[in-house]
């Protein structure tokens, strides 16, 4: 799959990538990209008998050391010295053969394809979002952008019973792909009044919760103010630049504002689990199929010059 992630790293990496050795792969720029993928296990270790050859699986690409206080509290995601499979090092998704540990694979359900199982990357950052968040069934909830992620969250909201989803996307084929996976309102920031229209549609009252999964000044300013009294705003989105918090907006509604990252040992278990059952149908997401020698003229161009026509795109790196 290719992302936003990559997508930055190809215009004016290394950004993530490390540059100096990563501490735990000992790896650093140039390395293979690819952190979203499914496979088929082609050997195992000698201690490894709960998967086999010829399984196929989903990769959880967190690298964690295992030792910090974070990962001590079973918090992977906030390892003080993270990576990432396909970023950090040990390969990706790109590569034609990757050596993970046991732990960062998950079996693919009989029922689910290889496709399905390469969404469930994205789709378990928005699901782990949901979690953290204080989300109820019957819930009114913004979402600020219309990308992969905000994609995501629309439709891990649908799964959970949100009454009233809210999106905020000025891209025209965005706004169509985020009714297609659920919302029940799409909002133009660059013509509507978030705020306003907000409160409209919630009787005065504003958002339950807020998602940003934009990560732009303005949605910023505009989600504080349109979620309710005691509402809250999680911020999934990696921001490229400072953003300012207008912390009066905060204290005198009681709101609160929270960081996600990533994800968690048994998301990706959950995520799968939600696909097996029809509880998520994440296919749609992919918008064009490509092989390994069509990458940048179909694939990074193709997110930059028609990213309104894109959400994901798949990279079949074998026939």
């Amino acid at each position: 799959m290719r992302d936003r992630i990559d997508l930055h790293e190809y215009l004016g990496g290394a950004n993530i990538i490390p540059i100096t050795a990563h501490p735990i792969t000992k790896e650093k720029f140039p390395l293979t990209l690819g952190h979203e993928f499914s496979g088929v296990i082609e050997e195992v270790g000698d201690d490894v008998d709960d998967v086999k050859v010829g399984d196929r699986v989903a990769v959880q690409p967190i690298i964690y050391d295992g030792t910090c206080g974070a990962c001590k509290d079973g918090l992977i995601n906030c390892c003080d010295n993270n990576g990432f499979v396909g970023l950090s090092g040990w390969g990706g998704g790109l590569s034609e053969h990757v050596v993970v540990p046991r732990a960062a694979v998950y079996k693919i359900p009989e029922g689910v394809s290889l496709e399905a199982g390469a969404l469930v990357e994205p789709i378990a950052v928005a699901w782990h979002s949901l979690k953290i968040s204080p989300l109820k069934k019957g819930d009114t909830v913004l979402v600020l952008g219309g990308g992969p992620i905000g994609l995501a969250v629309i439709q891990c909201l649908k799964a959970k019973g949100a009454e009233r989803i809210i999106a905020s996307e000025v891209a025209p084929g965005r706004k169509e792909f985020a009714k297609r996976f659920g919302a029940d309102y799409v909002l133009d920031p660059t013509t509507d009044d978030i705020v306003a229209r907000v409160k409209e549609i919630c009787g005065g009252i504003g958002a339950d919760l807020a998602f940003d999964a934009a990560g732009v000044q303005a949605g910023l300013n505009q989600a504080l103010k349109a979620i309710r009294a005691q509402g809250t705003l999680v911020n999934i989105a990696v921001w490229e630049k400072p953003a300012q918090l207008q912390m009066n907006d905060l204290v005198f509604r009681e709101r609160k504002y929270i960081g996600v990252t990533t994800y968690v040992a048994g998301d990706f278990q959950e995520v799968l689990d939600a696909i097996a059952s029809g509880q998520l149908k994440p296919e749609p997401m992919i918008t064009r199929k490509i092989r390994m020698d069509e990458i940048e003229e179909k694939g990074f161009k193709a997110l930059i010059e028609e990213k309104d026509k894109h959400v994901k795109i798949l990279v079949e790196v074998s026939p």
